[in-house]
């Protein structure tokens, strides 16, 4: 009978790839969610009944163990940015955290797979990266060989990355950025989801590994080469951490008064505290290397989904063309 695996957050962006992958290396897949109507796509991923979204509730010790019951790995990719409401840091990213991976050792499950975040300090100002940082000690109080996964910035086809810098280009002839001169290390999402699927067939140690790409760029550089691929000339202004922190807070201020009426999706505190600390590997960081994994560069993925946001959409590569033949 083949393999079960329970995989928390598997519909979302990191998520569904490390179930896609599970799916075709033959596992069976479970695929718990809040929504189970809305990740109905899932199923696609295998065979009839190969793959099956469930109803969980991380912060419901029964809700968890009855889709841990019975299965051979488990998978935690949930996280959230919302630090205030019923989900928040400390329910999802350390207490969330820590109950799958108690009730997970409690039922007998072999291997667990935790998605953190480089960043992860339980002395970070940032509370985003401590409750990361709490996460990880629970799931390695109760489950001491797992493996734990620290992505930089994750790019790919859904990603909230790229794809939002390049729809604030389409319509915007300024970018602002904060930190704009902070360093990233964006790793695609399937070589993420490549690392996940090596720690549930225990194709490697536990413990934690860094996952960063081949490149490291500030957000001003990778937000260049975004334009580059999308063709489109804007400008870009970096604005000092300081005004970032006063918009935050005013941002912040207009949902907490409206009472989450009006939600801040474009820059809360939290971030600003985040932009101001490299989000690279660290020196002698276990990483992809160690897992066998060679991973992708931006240059090489980024215009397969981003070709939206040129002028011309899919049909920039065709004026090109004829744009060059009228030359000649």
């Amino acid at each position: 009978m083949s393999k079960l695996v329970t995989i928390f957050g598997g519909s979302g962006f990191v998520g569904r790839y490390i179930a896609r992958r599970l799916a075709k290396d033959g596992w069976r897949v479970r695929v718990a969610v809040r929504r189970p109507n809305e990740a109905m796509f899932v199923r696609t991923y295998g065979v009839v009944g190969q793959v099956e979204p469930v109803f969980c509730n991380i912060r419901d010790d029964q809700s968890v163990r009855d889709v841990t019951h019975g299965a051979d790995a488990v998978i935690n990719c949930v996280g959230t940015f919302d630090a205030r409401g019923k989900n928040n840091f400390d329910a999802i990213q350390a207490e969330g955290a820590t109950r799958i991976a108690m009730i997970a050792a409690e039922l007998g499950v072999a291997r667990m797979v935790h998605i953190s975040a480089i960043g992860a300090d339980p002395d970070a100002n940032s509370a985003y990266s401590r409750t990361k940082a709490e996460g990880e000690a629970g799931v390695l109080k109760h489950m001491p060989g797992a493996m734990i996964l620290r992505p930089s910035v994750v790019f790919g086809a859904e990603d909230q990355f790229f794809n939002r810098f390049a729809a604030m280009a389409r319509t915007m002839p300024v970018l602002p950025l904060f930190g704009g001169g902070t360093l990233f290390q964006p790793v695609f999402v399937d070589d993420v989801a490549a690392a996940a699927q090596i720690g549930a067939n225990g194709g490697a140690a536990g413990g934690v590994y860094e996952l960063g790409g081949p490149d490291v760029d500030s957000l001003r550089g990778l937000v260049q080469q975004m334009l580059g691929v999308i063709q489109r000339r804007r400008l870009i202004v970096n604005n000092p951490l300081w005004t970032g922190r006063i918009l935050a807070a005013l941002l912040d201020f207009t949902q907490l008064v409206t009472l989450g009426l009006v939600s801040n999706t474009t820059l809360t505190r939290d971030q600003v505290k985040q932009l101001a600390v490299d989000n690279v590997v660290s020196d002698g960081a276990k990483g992809f290397a160690d897992l066998g994994i060679d991973p992708i560069a931006t240059e090489a993925v980024l215009p397969d989904y981003l070709w939206p946001y040129r002028p011309s959409g899919q049909y920039a590569a065709i004026k090109d063309s004829a744009r060059g033949l009228r030359a000649h």
